[in-house]
């Protein structure tokens, strides 16, 4: 029944604890923090009281917005457990230290409208290769019977989700179950150690018949098992523990155990799986292509403490590292000050790691989320992590107070260390600083924890689009700058050709100067001022883009003549030239790809014309089984919301990448608009 240690004895594991948002995983690891006695009673997400979700920010919103870790030790054997955000904008938190975990719980409910959720967290864990188990929380509220569950939950997983209990009902309340493995009756006890009971006669039917599908399932992996079901001999339980522990680290089938996190049940069996079941760190470190590592450690989160400083949170998955531990990464060299052991946002100071344990390694400066760190001085080879998401949503901020602006810069490098996911753009059309994230709630957290970690009080406005003009019609005007002010004046004389050129050609000068009529030298300066009043069009002020402007002929004065006057003609002649020119909008359209369930792609091929965009056509997402991509192009003016109503149209999980197309004219009301708003805020 039992599993070999690992290497060097009975080593520690790193379990994450995933799946949708709102399904109770930090119920869940409270309600393990109980059961193994690192807290002395089971907090509630509700009364703000857990070990996880400590943070000001998760205790606010009601809601994990980053990994909670736990050291626990359960009949000998140690565990790590990472709790890692359920919500779509932050999951990439978990995205990183995934990687390194041995495997996983996707605590999930029993609810279809929630499969889409489920299976964005499956198809990251089938497709890194990461043992599963499925943990159908809140049995206590089950209205629909576990045998009608099962198929509505196997579309999200690739594999096979295998029943390891079903329930005893007594009153329409689940008031136990029966391992279906170890063929035992338990009653359920709050907050305690489940009961053995006799096995109650009227589920011997329904345990028999699902124990047979249990093993059915294994049987397809097996062809011994196959032969002893055939000729109706019953296998020996040991065969049936090999069979589970051998397919479930081979990624084979998904075991499904029940329970209900709030009220502590189902919590010791769900714990002893993973004690008989779950690989050590050999064969994850085999898994991430480490094997032969004498020494390697994942830093799976970076984490900025008031008190001590920058922590790294490192998976070890072979040697040792700890206080003083000198330690190479992909681009420094860095020795750690201290070792930690966490528990939720607390850290305690602790001796070396070895392989198995998560160490939080304190002030590697230069170290980042996702490297993979060595003892040895020439370094290891690095672990492939998943790239951070492409942003949807952004908003400009700045400060109230302009000394705060160098504080702000720093504050943000440090967010971004924190999450990766979070993106700055310093936007060369608008000068504005844009904070890029994964949706609104996100951007929001960022903002709080800038004022309450670092003291950075940033104000948020939304970001201002890079528009353009350009014009429909040529012209030659003549721009003369002629100033007399005692002494040398100033002259300049231009007559210049200014034409639309195609679509996405940019600005280009040219001259056809005969007979010295500019000298040579001043001609720079006119392209220069040329180029000075492009950068503020006559329409709204917008850069102008598009336009050819040739220099044809003019005149200069041998004394007043110089650099700075035929900058100023070439400006004139422009700022008289370009209204006359059929000026008109450009605004930036983007090209798209939605990704959304498939029972949704009806009603998103709705949402695109209501803003103004143009659907280029659909297929089948490749590698994700009910899924489609849309693709389209929108004006990026109406996609600022794009993905709160893409999300509210697919239960939370809709999203997409943009990127810049090309640029479109604007025209009638719309243009109006865009350009009294342009001028309301310059004023």
């Amino acid at each position: 029944m039992g599993q070999s240690a690992g290497p060097g004895g009975r080593s520690s594991r790193c379990i994450a604890l995933v799946g949708p948002y709102l399904s109770g995983k930090t119920t869940l690891l409270e309600a393990i923090l109980a059961r193994t006695g690192v807290v002395t009673r089971q907090g509630r997400v509700a009364d703000r009281n857990t070990a996880g979700d400590a943070s000001q920010e998760a205790r606010d919103h009601g809601m994990s917005v980053e990994l909670n870790v736990a050291d626990v030790s359960f009949l000998g054997d140690n565990f790590t457990f990472i709790d890692a955000p359920g919500s779509i904008e932050f999951q990439h938190e978990g995205a990183l230290a995934l990687t390194g975990c041995d495997a996983a719980v996707v605590v999930c409910e029993p609810d279809p409208k929630r499969v889409p959720a489920l299976q964005l967290i499956l198809k990251q864990l089938e497709d890194r290769g990461i043992p599963r188990f499925l943990f159908l929380n809140k049995i206590d509220s089950f209205d629909t019977g576990v045998r009608d569950i099962l198929p509505i939950l196997q579309p999200a997983s690739s594999r096979p989700l295998v029943l390891r209990q079903i329930p005893i009902w007594e009153n329409g309340a689940a008031s136990g179950f029966v391992d279906l493995a170890l063929e035992r009756a338990f009653v359920y006890r709050a907050h305690a150690q489940s009961e053995v009971i006799e096995m109650p006669t009227s589920i011997k039917e329904r345990e028999s018949e699902a124990r047979f599908k249990m093993l059915e399932q294994l049987a397809d992996y097996d062809d011994e098992l196959m032969e002893q079901l055939l000729s109706d001999a019953q296998p020996p339980r040991d065969k049936v523990f090999a069979d589970l522990i051998k397919d479930l680290q081979e990624g084979l089938i998904v075991p499904v155990l029940l329970g209900s996190a709030e009220n502590g049940n189902g919590i010791l069996r769900l714990l002893k799986a993973l004690r008989h079941e779950a690989p050590f760190v050999d064969r994850t470190a085999k898994r991430l292509k480490l094997e032969n590592a004498k020494s390697a450690g994942l830093v799976l989160k970076t984490m900025y403490t008031p008190h001590g400083g920058k922590l790294s949170l490192v998976r070890v998955l072979s040697g040792e590292f700890g206080e003083g531990t000198v330690v190479q990464g992909a681009r420094s060299e860095e020795r750690a000050a201290a070792a930690f052991g966490m528990l939720g946002q607390e850290a305690k100071k602790r001796a070396a790691a070895r392989a198995g344990e998560t160490v939080a390694l304190g002030r590697l400066e230069k170290i980042y989320s996702g490297e993979t760190l060595s003892t040895e001085r020439a370094g290891g080879t690095q672990v492939k992590v998943p790239d951070a998401p492409e942003p949807v949503f952004g908003m400009a901020i700045g400060v109230k107070d302009r000394k705060d602006e160098v504080k702000l810069t720093g504050a943000l490098g440090r967010l971004m260390e924190e999450d990766p996911s979070l993106r700055l753009q310093h936007a060369k059309d608008t000068h504005q600083m844009v904070l890029w994230g994964q949706g609104e709630m996100h951007l929001r957290v960022a903002l709080e924890r800038l004022k309450r970690k670092y003291g950075v009080d940033a104000v948020s406005k939304p970001r201002q689009l890079p528009y353009k003009e350009t014009i429909r019609k040529g012209i030659e005007i003549r721009g003369r700058h002629k100033k007399q002010s005692g002494g040398h004046g100033q002259f300049g004389d231009v007559v210049l050709e200014i034409k639309p050129l195609v679509r996405g050609t940019g600005f280009q000068f040219a001259e056809t100067i005969t007979g010295g009529v500019v000298p040579r030298q001043f001609i720079p300066s006119v392209e220069i001022g040329v180029a000075d009043y492009l950068q503020r069009g006559p329409l709204g002020g917008f850069p102008v883009v598009d336009v050819s402007v040739t220099l044809t002929d003019g005149s200069y004065h041998s004394v007043d003549s110089s650099d700075m006057a035929f900058r100023q003609a070439g400006r004139i002649a422009m700022a008289e030239g370009m209204p006359k020119c059929n000026p008109v909008l450009l605004e930036p359209i983007m090209e798209v790809e939605i990704a959304i369930p498939t029972d949704a792609t009806a009603r998103i091929n709705g949402i695109i014309p209501q803003r103004r965009g143009q659907i280029l056509g659909f297929d089948a997402r490749e590698g994700w089984p009910g899924w489609d991509v849309v693709r389209a192009q929108i004006p990026e003016s109406e996609m600022a919301d794009l993905i709160v109503e893409l999300r509210s149209a697919t239960a939370g999980v809709g999203t997409f990448s943009s990127k810049f197309h090309h640029l479109a004219e604007l025209t009638g009301r719309l243009a109006d608009n865009v350009l009294s708003a342009h001028k309301a805020a310059a004023e």
